[in-house]
């Protein structure tokens, strides 16, 4: 399965509009970081997690022709906002099959009214084929989907499974439980916000202890502030196997 990290910035991204910051002034285009999203494909299916506000740029700096299914982790702006750039893969390919919790598809009805109208709808919309999951397993073709429950401050999000590897961003705490489903990974993804604690994120500390306690054959942090610093000094001070993401990343699990 390949891993295509499409953004592993946060919610401003990376530069933030008018920072003076430096590292949103870095030329180094491994600071340059778009908001956070994954793909996954194996042989000729490609799942997207999540669909954000860059979602159109990212996807024209690959060579992705469809997407099979899509998931959502919650519902904030920078995870969602890109929901009608699907619009070319409806075209395409029919009913877009989205994947989250019945809060979330709740949210996407009130923020995305028109697309979910079904009177009178206006032609060339994007359609959805909804489909409520809980935290339990369920399958896509012939993959099984594991949520991860995490909390975000005090909002669950789900993380996700898919064979040895995970993905889960915007977490700060995770149950016992949860983490016993992380067992055995060949990778992990997780956010690291920062070097400073924040409330409803892991910053670095917190997200290498997790690491740590999981144990993954490698571990990739995304979901990442200009905060953290320069990406090569970063990468510098971390333990071996785990690694800064970047935009445009690719590995096979």
């Amino acid at each position: 399965m390949k891993v295509t990290f499409l953004g592993t910035g946060t919610s401003q991204g990376i530069p933030i509009i008018g920072s003076q910051h430096p590292v949103c002034l870095s030329t180094n285009p491994k600071d340059k970081r778009l908001r956070v999203s994954v793909l996954l494909e194996w042989q000729n299916f490609t799942i997207l997690i999540d669909c954000g506000p860059d979602f159109r740029q990212q996807l024209l700096r690959t060579n992705c022709t469809k997407i099979d299914a899509v998931l959502f982790t919650h519902e904030h702006s920078d995870h969602t906002a890109g929901l009608d750039d699907l619009r070319p893969f409806y075209f395409l390919q029919g009913d877009m099959p989205v994947y989250a919790h019945k809060r979330v598809l709740e949210a996407l009805k009130k923020r995305f009214e028109y697309i979910f109208e079904t009177n009178n709808k206006y032609p060339g919309v994007l359609t959805l084929d909804t489909h409520p999951i809980e935290n339990q397993s369920f399958f896509i073709e012939d993959k099984k989907i594991t949520p991860v429950e995490v909390y975000h401050h005090k909002l669950p999000v789900f993380g996700f499974r898919v064979e040895n590897f995970a993905y889960i961003t915007d977490a700060k705490t995770i149950a016992k439980e949860e983490i016993e489903k992380l067992q055995n990974l060949d990778v992990l993804v997780i956010n690291a916000l920062r070097l400073e604690p924040h409330l409803s994120h892991l910053n670095l500390e917190e997200a290498i202890a997790l690491i740590k306690q999981i144990r993954p054959k490698k571990a990739y942090l995304t979901h990442i502030s200009h905060h953290m610093g320069f990406h090569d000094d970063v990468q510098k001070t971390l333990p071996e196997s785990i690694f800064l993401a970047y935009d445009q990343l690719e590995i096979i699990v």
